[in-house]
């Protein structure tokens, strides 16, 4: 009896100590594998990342796409976004003739994967938001206040071109790379809405202006060419009569003659010539 209770208890025992192995086991492994996951890290496609380490400060080296390791509570990585991305910048400002501009510059940018431990140092991860905006309002207040409002419309490819030159420049200190830039918008104040529908209403004015002075002009010549035209048919009537006498003019008599016996034939309301010489210019002998 005593000895089946000693051997009950022994198997027991055994039992009870196969399962704290086992226990044992299954926690070194999840404390393992914890302590692996907590020594890497994952860097997705289009990112870059920087180590900051709490003893040595940020590191040099830059690490690109795929898992790195790191020490637990040591060292932190920062994730950088390295794609393009876009931004849109609204900036009022001054032309060179004092109007009041409205612009807004839309740019693709993104930062210089090898500068990524100058930017976080000197600016932060959030260096678009504290860079871009100031340097846009700066390089856009620059090259617009070299132009008047008009200016700004008819050489508009030209801005565009000092622009992002000044521009490209500027961000390129900060270890910021642009790949596109273009104005969007560009508006004007109402001062200078006014003055160009009130300088389109003059020159429509000037325009109606010298269409009356072209008519005039252009009547009077005509005018003076038809009293040309009279003076020379005059002249030469003068010139006919002096050779052949009154005979032309009975010819012209009886042309005219003709042509209304002509339409007076025509006429319904007609029954009868006249045969007094009073009613015709044709001279003929009465019957």
């Amino acid at each position: 009896m005593g000895r089946s209770f000693k051997l009950s208890y022994y198997n027991e025992y055994k039992s009870y100590l196969r399962m704290l192995r086992i226990t044992t086991i299954a926690g070194t492994c999840l404390a393992a594998v914890g302590a692996v996951s907590q020594c890497l890290y994952d860097v997705d496609a289009g990112e870059a990342a920087i180590i900051f380490d709490k003893f040595a400060g940020v590191k040099s080296k830059v690490y690109g796409e795929g898992t790195h390791f790191k020490i637990p509570f040591i060292q932190d990585p920062v994730i950088f976004d390295i794609k393009s991305r876009p931004r849109s910048v609204p900036v009022s400002t001054g032309s060179k003739d004092l109007q009041t501009v409205n612009l807004t510059l839309r740019i693709l940018f993104h930062p210089d994967p090898t500068l990524l431990p100058s930017i976080y140092t000197n600016v932060g991860v959030d260096y678009d938001e504290r860079v871009l905006p100031s340097i846009v309002d700066e390089v856009l207040k620059s090259v617009v206040a070299q132009y008047d409002a008009s200016e700004l419309i008819t050489q508009r490819p030209n801005v565009s071109m000092a622009v992002a030159d000044n521009l490209i420049s500027r961000a390129k200190t900060f270890g910021i790379f642009l790949d596109d830039i273009s104005i969007t918008h560009l508006t004007f104040g109402s001062d200078f809405a006014r003055a160009v529908e009130n300088k389109q209403v003059a020159q429509q004015e000037a325009e109606r202006s010298r269409f009356y002075v072209e008519k005039a002009e252009f009547e009077k010549k005509a005018a003076i060419t038809s009293a040309e035209g009279d003076a020379i048919s005059a002249k030469m009537l003068s010139d006919a009569f002096k050779k052949v006498g009154d005979s032309l003019i009975e010819l012209r008599k009886m042309e005219a003659a003709e042509e209304i016996a002509h339409n007076l034939s025509a006429s319904r309301n007609v029954t009868y010539l006249p045969s007094d010489n009073k009613g015709l210019l044709l001279n003929l002998p009465p019957n």
